[in-house]
């Protein structure tokens, strides 16, 4: 039986050192669990551009399309902020979604009790907090036609449209329902159905998948800027949040900040499954390149260490060993051990970002 196979894209920034702390749970696994991956890396992003002229060469997208499973760093920076358009770093990681049709991206916002104090929040209302965002991720708002910007008459006009379809709709709307099965059984769907008609599609659409298909998960439907006041107020009311491209974006950035810090926080997006049954998948932190300080040894590994302990649950159906590295991140944690954006006010043992990857080899280490 063939190993599972994982392209990594380090990409820029800070993305070649989050990404070294999580080869070292990859050789972790296969040094003390017996678990090997096949790993093959390539560029994406700004240093594909410097390297090729392109931010994803159409090898590398090959390739993403045959592994099991991608795990993306970083792209971009301020170095190529006067690139055209179609070759900014972002274009990479776009082409990647669009090419993969990774429709359903699941960004779980989760407080671990050692970070409680940390959020903007008090403690009792995120403390304890996990919930799932599963934001719409190639259609809506971001990919409708037409776009662009135009002149009429004696001005400029600036067009993007939301477009979506009942298929587009009911298949995130699956995946929700199914992580719900999973999770707290509840699913609360976000749109705009009062002043859009997309939002009333995507009312009509979910309620009625969930009415053939799902009738043991509770569906709720809510506004989403009601939902973005209600995710302030108590977010420990949600378990699974289904919403659009736009305002997936949105309430998915909004839910990180509850936890403290976008340090922490890992995300998945998945499309149709392969012919081995598995979901085509994209596995990234939700933090950006940080180009201040990358190469200072500053920056928080666990978004990246949390997002590859994702793609064991849901790429490779290894759900004990995501278990056993999450708790290892939680133990870590509650040793007080901190990078350099979890330094708060009750202090903590500084750490630099390799040895924050050490400690939680260490402390898988001590799980076995």
């Amino acid at each position: 039986m063939a190993n599972p196979s994982l392209l990594i894209l380090a990409g820029d920034g800070i993305g070649p050192e989050v990404m070294t702390e999580v080869k070292k749970i990859i050789g972790w696994l296969g040094t003390k669990r017996g678990i090997a991956f096949d790993v093959e890396e390539g560029l994406v992003g700004g240093c594909s551009y410097d390297a090729h002229g392109t931010p994803l060469t159409d090898a590398t997208m090959e390739r993403a399309q045959a592994v099991d499973a991608v795990l993306l760093g970083a792209v971009g920076g301020p170095k190529y902020d006067d690139l055209d358009f179609s070759v900014k770093p972002e274009r990479g990681l776009l082409r990647l979604r669009k090419e993969m049709d990774l429709y359903a991206n699941l960004r779980p916002a989760q407080c671990f009790d050692a970070l409680a104090d940390f959020s903007s929040l008090k403690k009792d209302v995120v403390a304890g907090l996990d919930i799932m965002i599963v934001r719409e991720l190639t259609s809506g708002v971001y990919f409708g036609e037409p776009r662009g910007i135009f002149t009429e008459g004696n001005e400029r006009v600036g067009i993007n449209t939301q477009r979506y379809t009942e298929s587009e709709i009911a298949r995130v709307a699956r995946s929700a329902f199914e992580l719900a099965r999973k999770r707290g059984g509840k699913v609360c769907s976000m749109e705009k159905a009062n002043v859009m008609e997309s939002g009333i599609l995507w009312r009509e659409v979910t309620q009625k998948v969930r009415d053939e298909e799902y009738p043991d998960v509770a569906l709720t439907h809510m506004y989403a800027d009601a939902g973005a006041m209600q995710l302030t107020r108590w977010p420990k009311q949600f378990d699974v949040i289904v919403t659009d491209n736009l305002f997936g974006d949105l309430l998915s950035d909004l839910a990180a900040m509850l936890t403290g810090s976008l340090g922490m926080l890992p995300s998945a997006s998945l499309g149709a499954p392969m012919a081995n049954g598995r979901p085509k998948a994209l596995y990234e932190p939700v933090h950006g390149s940080a180009p201040d300080i990358a190469g200072q040894g500053k920056a928080n590994p666990i978004a990246c260490i949390l997002s590859f302990a994702m793609a064991l649950r849901y790429s490779f159906d290894m759900g004990a060993e995501a278990d056993r590295l999450e708790q290892a991140v939680e133990t870590v944690l509650a040793q007080g051990v901190r990078t350099a954006d979890l330094m708060g006010p009750e202090g903590g043992t500084p750490v630099s970002t390799a040895e924050m990857g050490a400690r939680i080899v260490a402390a898988l280490d001590a799980s076995l």
